[in-house]
C-alpha cells in the first residue's frame, strides 16, 4: 500500500498524524479488512483503537451490514451474556420477553468488543464457540443459533499476562489474536502531538467563534516532551481547556506548564507527594506505577542482600560496610515499606554460628525467614493501601461519580465497583 492510499484512508476516517507506527497500523487494518480474520487491536486507553475497527469494517465486504461497538467493561457481569447472546422469556428474573443479543442483531456485520479482557470466564467460553463454529445459544435456551459475525477486539492490557494468571482463556487469546494491530500511544508519535493540538484548537475556535490558539516554540517543545498518559483523549481535553480559559491567544512556555504541571517533575517521590495532596492529578498513574515497581525491586534487592550475609557464615563478611553501601535501601520511601532488620541481633560469634550451622534452629536463617515474611506482608499491604487511596481520591475528585472516577483511574466501571467492595470504601470515605 502506497502513501497516497494511506492518506486517503486518513482523510476518510478523520485520522491526524504522519508517524511511521501510525501509518503501519493503518496499512495492516486496510490489508486485513478484505478478509474475515479476527483482529486484536492493542494500545493504551485513549489512543484511538475504535477508529481502526471502523476502518476494518468500512473497507470490508461487510460494510453494508451492521457495526456495533461494545465496551465489555461497562456491562455488569450478571447481564453480559444476555446482552451479547440474547435470552428467552423467563430465563431469569425480569426476563418478561425474549430478546436478541448483539451477535444475533449483527449477523452479516462486524462487532467491536472493546476492553475484551474484562469479559467473565463464562462469557469467554461462549465467545470462543462463536469464533470457532459461528454459533451460540441464548440464555435460557437449548436452541443453537447461527451467526456470521466478524469480531474485532481491543484491549489496553497485556492479555498474555492475564492468560498466565488464569484470568483469560489461552485458546480464546490465540483465536482473537489472529491478526494483531498495535496502535501507538501519543508519546511515540512525535510531531503528531502538535498536529492534533492545532486540529483540536482550530475546531473549537470555529465552533465557538474564537481566535485559534498559537504556540510559541518553547510551549511547543513542552507539549511535545509531555508523555500524555491519557493519549488523544487527554490532549483534546487540554486543548479545549486552554481555548476556553486563556484570554491571551499566544501560548508561552509558562502558560503551557500550568496545564501540564507534572511535566516539570522528574523524580518519583515528588510525584507521590503530589498524589497525596488534595486534588492530585491522576494522569500521573503510570509514573506512580513505576515508583511502586521500583520499590518492589528495592525490596527484592534487600532480600538478596540479607541472603548473601546470613546464609554464608563461614565467609568473612563485613556486614557494616555492606549495609553502608546499600543504605539507599533503608531510606523511608514515603512511608510505604520498612526494613525490620536489626543488626545487633546478628552479632553472634563465628564460632557459635559454625557450631549451629546444621541445626534447624540456626538463628540467622530463622531471622531471614522472619524478615522475608515481614517484607512480603509490608510489600503487599503498601500496594493495596496505595490502590485504595487512589480510588478514594478519584471518587472525591469526581463527586462519587463512578463512571468518571473509573476513567481517571484507567479501569472499567465494573472493576472499580469490585475494588470498592474489596476495600470496603463507602461514601464517608469519599
Amino acid at each position: 500500500m502506497d502513501s497516497q492510499e494511506i492518506l486517503s484512508i486518513k482523510q476518510r476516517f478523520g485520522i491526524i498524524g504522519n508517524s511511521p507506527k501510525l501509518n503501519y497500523a493503518i496499512q495492516i487494518a486496510a490489508q486485513v479488512s478484505a478478509t474475515d480474520l479476527t483482529v486484536l487491536i492493542t494500545g493504551e486507553s485513549g489512543s484511538g483503537k475504535e477508529s481502526f475497527s471502523k476502518i476494518i469494517h468500512q473497507l470490508s465486504h461487510r460494510k453494508h451490514g451492521s457495526f456495533i461497538a461494545i465496551n465489555c467493561g461497562a456491562i455488569p457481569e450478571g447481564t453480559i451474556n444476555s446482552e451479547l447472546f440474547g435470552h428467552e422469556k423467563g430465563a431469569f428474573t425480569g426476563a418478561t420477553d425474549s430478546r436478541k443479543g448483539y451477535f444475533e442483531v449483527t449477523d452479516g456485520g462486524t462487532i467491536f468488543l472493546d476492553e475484551v479482557a474484562e469479559l467473565p470466564v463464562e462469557t469467554q467460553a461462549r465467545l470462543l464457540r462463536v469464533l470457532e463454529n459461528k454459533e451460540f445459544i441464548r440464555v435460557g435456551s437449548s436452541k443453537i443459533i447461527k451467526a456470521d459475525v466478524r469480531v474485532v477486539a481491543a484491549t489496553n492490557v497485556n492479555l498474555l499476562e492475564k492468560v498466565e494468571k488464569g484470568k483469560f482463556r489461552e485458546d480464546l487469546y490465540y483465536r482473537l489474536n489472529t491478526v494483531p494491530i498495535y496502535v501507538p500511544p501519543l508519546r511515540e508519535r512525535g510531531n503528531d502531538i502538535d498536529l492534533l493540538f492545532r486540529k483540536f484548537t482550530t475546531d473549537f475556535a470555529e465552533k465557538h467563534h474564537l481566535n485559534p490558539l498559537k504556540l510559541s516554540e518553547g510551549a511547543k517543545r513542552v507539549l511535545l516532551d509531555y508523555r500524555f498518559p491519557g493519549n488523544i483523549r487527554q490532549l483534546k481535553n487540554i486543548a479545549e481547556q486552554m481555548s476556553v480559559l486563556e484570554v491571551k491567544r499566544e501560548i508561552d512556555t509558562e502558560t503551557m506548564h500550568r496545564y501540564l504541571p507534572e511535566s516539570k517533575r522528574n523524580n518519583l517521590p515528588a510525584v507521590l507527594q503530589d498524589l497525596n495532596d488534595a486534588g492530585g492529578n491522576f494522569t500521573e498513574r503510570e509514573l506512580l506505577y513505576k515508583f511502586l515497581f521500583d520499590m518492589r525491586k528495592d525490596v527484592n534487592e534487600l532480600r538478596e542482600l540479607f541472603v548473601s550475609i546470613l546464609q554464608d557464615g563461614k565467609r568473612n563478611v563485613d556486614e557494616k560496610q555492606i549495609l553502608r553501601d546499600h543504605a539507599h535501601l533503608f531510606e523511608n520511601k514515603g512511608g510505604n515499606y520498612r526494613s525490620s532488620y536489626k543488626r545487633e541481633e546478628h552479632k553472634k560469634s563465628e564460632d557459635e554460628y559454625d557450631s549451629r550451622e546444621d541445626s534447624d534452629e540456626n538463628p540467622k536463617l530463622l531471622e531471614l525467614e522472619k524478615f522475608e515474611e515481614i517484607i512480603t506482608e509490608d510489600e503487599s499491604l503498601s500496594l493495596q493501601d496505595k490502590e485504595r487511596e487512589m480510588i478514594i481520591k478519584a471518587l472525591k475528585k469526581n463527586n462519587s461519580r463512578r463512571k468518571y472516577a473509573a476513567q481517571d483511574l484507567g479501569i472499567s466501571e465494573r472493576t472499580l465497583y469490585r475494588k470498592i467492595k474489596q476495600y470496603d470504601i463507602n461514601n464517608e470515605d469519599n
